[in-house]
């Protein structure tokens, strides 16, 4: 639930030294199919806790934050006062409040915050994020630059007029997101630091849908999400014909992503001057892919194992038609006799039929 949730309005990027603590909130009103209201909290794009308005508990998703919240029972608190206190009521008016000045009647409408810092260990520079969405689009974001909030559509403008006044809010927003999130969020960090440097490879493939298709260079599996992956010709990494997809996270907390190339312009004799690279984060070795035909998994080549079934098809449908062409003849030979002539008994029997049956 907290993945998908984490996936519906913002992306994660994060570079080689960065370190994250986001809080992702969707409120939601009319969706029966999720509680009203969902809380996430991430360290580094990892899960680290969740709630809801429909368990009213906190839950701890790494061993670290249940020791952490075990012997800090204000750290515990705090969470349980944001989840079931404060946010409820603060996302529910901000929801009424929306549908309003947006003259909306229908009763399905989604409010999203994502609420942060990215901290540089090598640089020490803290950048603190805070944006709302709302059905499904970019509503306001602070700017802590101007200490104003931006206002990316017309319809969110006479909200920022309205939040800019609110100066004791922001300066508010601007102390936590500068001072205390960046103390938590190196906290955390040192607390995790057996999870977090972590570093797991993933499988690469080649793959291709058709004859005529991309052929896409996949890799599953890896941990953490900083990583880059790209085609190289000759040696040489190279944009034309390439298409990168964006980094993805699987189900087991580990992540995918591909990278795309056009081979329509390229001749066979050339597919060897081309390969794949994946190259992992605090990794010295990359793992490199070279393009090869026979290395290239696809779902348009007939598998060996259909050949007995066909044959076996082959064979049923044979015995068929030698069959119906044996009844056609059966039926053909018949025609020209004359009919027989009923027995005695048979004759008795339809002239006088048993009433009973």
């Amino acid at each position: 639930m907290e993945k998908l949730l984490f996936l519906l309005l913002f992306c994660h990027i994060s570079s080689a030294v960065k370190h994250s603590l986001k809080y992702f909130i969707t409120a939601s009103t009319g969706v029966t199919s999720i509680p009203e209201l969902v809380a996430v909290a991430l360290v580094d794009g990892v899960s680290i806790g969740y709630c809801d308005s429909n368990n009213k508990a906190v839950e701890p998703k790494q061993d670290w934050v249940k020791k952490l919240l075990e012997h800090d029972p204000q750290h515990f608190e705090r969470y349980i006062d944001e989840c079931f206190n404060y946010q409820p009521n603060f996302f529910k008016t901000r929801i009424n409040n929306l549908k309003q000045r947006f003259n909306q009647s229908g009763d399905v409408h989604i409010l999203q915050r994502v609420l942060g810092c990215e901290w540089d260990d090598e640089t020490g520079e803290v950048i603190g994020v805070l944006q709302y969405g709302y059905d499904g689009e970019d509503f306001m974001a602070l700017d802590l630059k101007t200490l104003t909030w931006i206002a990316p559509k017309l319809q969110s403008f006479t909200t920022k007029l309205r939040w800019d006044s609110e100066k004791a809010r922001i300066r508010y927003n601007e102390n936590y997101l500068t001072e205390i999130c960046p103390v938590w969020l190196k906290k955390y960090v040192t607390l995790a630091k057996s999870s977090l440097i972590r570093t797991e490879l993933p499988s690469v493939s080649l793959l291709q849908k058709t004859p005529s298709s991309p052929v896409t260079c996949h890799a599953t599996g890896f941990y953490p999400d900083r990583a880059m992956m790209f085609w190289r010709k000759d040696g040489e990494e190279f944009h034309e014909d390439v298409d990168h997809g964006e980094i993805l996270p699987n189900h087991d907390e580990t992540f995918q992503m591909s990278v795309d190339l056009n081979l329509s312009s390229v001749t066979p004799e050339d597919w060897r001057r081309y390969d794949c690279v994946f190259h992992l984060s605090g990794v010295e070795d990359d793992i490199i892919t070279r393009l090869d035909r026979a290395e290239i998994r696809t779902n348009w080549e007939k598998p060996s194992h259909m050949t007995v079934p066909i044959t076996a098809a082959v064979l049923v449908l044979a015995l068929v038609l030698i069959a119906v062409t044996g009844f056609i003849i059966y039926q053909k030979k018949k025609a020209k006799r004359p009919p027989s002539c009923p027995d005695g008994s048979e004759l008795s029997d339809k002239l006088n039929p048993d009433p009973s049956t």
